[in-house]
């Protein structure tokens, strides 16, 4: 692959390649021995391949999350940083072993397209601003891991994917749960004639108490709507993986506490039902107001249940059959370390993504679709 790089100084460089076959690999240099001083998990012994991520915004989820993630990844590295916050770049950067010429801000952020360290952006802004850097990366020919929701509009989605084609360029989705154990272990029992029957009835709700009401997520323009966009999509994108179908209809109620200041742009709560075309109905939730965080699945010959589903970690799962209760076991797994260690073996094998853009479009058809049946007070049917 172009731009496979591993963290290999130049010696060892040339002594692994005089074992190699004429023209085998071909490795560019990269960071040198700084993950190694480190003892991050990117110190490798110079056979096995290794991407490099810029991460685009460095807020929560890149600092408490992502960035402590790479320790636990085989293939993924951080190699540069784009934020509005220089002081608070630089901090990350020294913490993580990052070049500090290796930070960008949103106006110098094109400049990537000349730095060959850099062969994944991964995309962690409010989702008003997916499309526009998502679009940008993948013209500085840069593969890009975009967080969910994909974006606030159809169409923009759209764009993204027709962008990264045009560039030749992979395009994932940030759907952590669908590289974790306990996530795929729910998929085959769902999917089992033995364990599960033809599937009749999925419940799931996911949500949180929102607190400052000056936060991103309660902006419109930022967020495009309040808790479906946020927390709903784990809901939908549960539902949609364990049936393995598609909805073809949906209806929707949402609600706001009146005079609540969060909740002026957006809606506090949704519920939404959805209807298949095997029989299956679905029945969602989204909040901003409570806590709730979980599945059920009932089947003709068993049932799952998940409390929680979707948290970083300490997930569970239950299944019932034949009468009997028990817990499923698993071995957890870093979720965002999985997810780009992921995307990496999909560069390196010219494989399409499991979450590629086109699942991402999958999801947003139907959130719209639920606020458009929730403001006109009828079932929408899903194009």
């Amino acid at each position: 692959m172009d731009s496979i790089r591993a963290t290999i100084s130049r010696r060892s460089f040339l002594a692994s390649t005089a074992a190699l076959t004429a023209g085998a690999v071909s490795l560019a240099a990269s960071i040198g021995t700084i993950g190694a001083s480190r003892g991050l998990a990117w110190d490798v012994s110079g056979e096995e391949k290794t991407l490099g991520f810029a991460l685009v915004g460095i807020g929560n989820l890149s600092m408490g999350q992502l960035l402590p993630a790479f320790a636990k990844c085989k293939t993924a590295r951080p190699v540069a940083l784009v934020s509005g916050h220089p002081e608070k770049a630089k901090q990350q950067a020294e913490k993580y072993g990052i070049d500090p010429k290796y930070i960008y801000n949103y106006e110098n952020f094109d400049s990537i397209k000349d730095n060959p360290a850099i062969d994944v952006v991964y995309v962690v802004l409010p989702n008003g601003m997916h499309a526009e850097y998502t679009i940008r990366a993948a013209q500085a020919g840069k593969h890009v891991l975009c967080e969910k929701p994909m974006a606030n509009t159809v169409e923009d989605c759209q764009a993204m994917i027709d962008a990264c084609k045009s560039a030749n360029r992979k395009l994932m989705i940030g759907y952590r749960l669908r590289y974790e154990p306990m996530t795929q272990k729910a998929i085959a029992l769902a999917h089992s004639a033995e364990d599960v029957g033809d599937i009749k009835q999925i419940t799931a709700e996911a949500g949180f108490n929102a607190g400052n009401p000056d936060q991103w997520r309660l902006n419109r323009k930022l967020a495009g709507g309040g808790s479906l966009m946020d927390m709903g999509i784990y809901a939908l994108n549960a539902v949609r993986y364990l049936s393995g179908q598609e909805p073809t209809e949906v209806s929707a109620v949402s609600y706001s506490t009146p005079g609540d200041p969060r909740f002026k742009e957006v809606e506090e709560t949704i519920a939404f039902e959805l209807r298949f075309a095997s029989g299956i109905v679905a029945s969602c939730l989204s909040t901003y107001g409570f806590n709730c965080n979980r599945f059920r699945l009932y089947g003709t010959e068993g049932q799952l249940e998940s409390e929680p589903f979707q948290a970083y970690q300490g997930n569970r799962l239950g299944q019932v059959h034949a009468r009997s209760r028990q817990q499923v076991s698993y071995e957890p797994v870093n979720h965002f370390a999985a997810e780009m260690d992921d995307f990496c073996q999909c560069i390196f094998g010219d494989k399409l993504s499991l979450t590629s853009g086109e699942e991402g479009l999958k999801d947003l058809k139907v959130m719209m679709a639920a606020y458009e049946s929730a403001r006109a007070g009828k079932a929408i049917k899903i194009g």
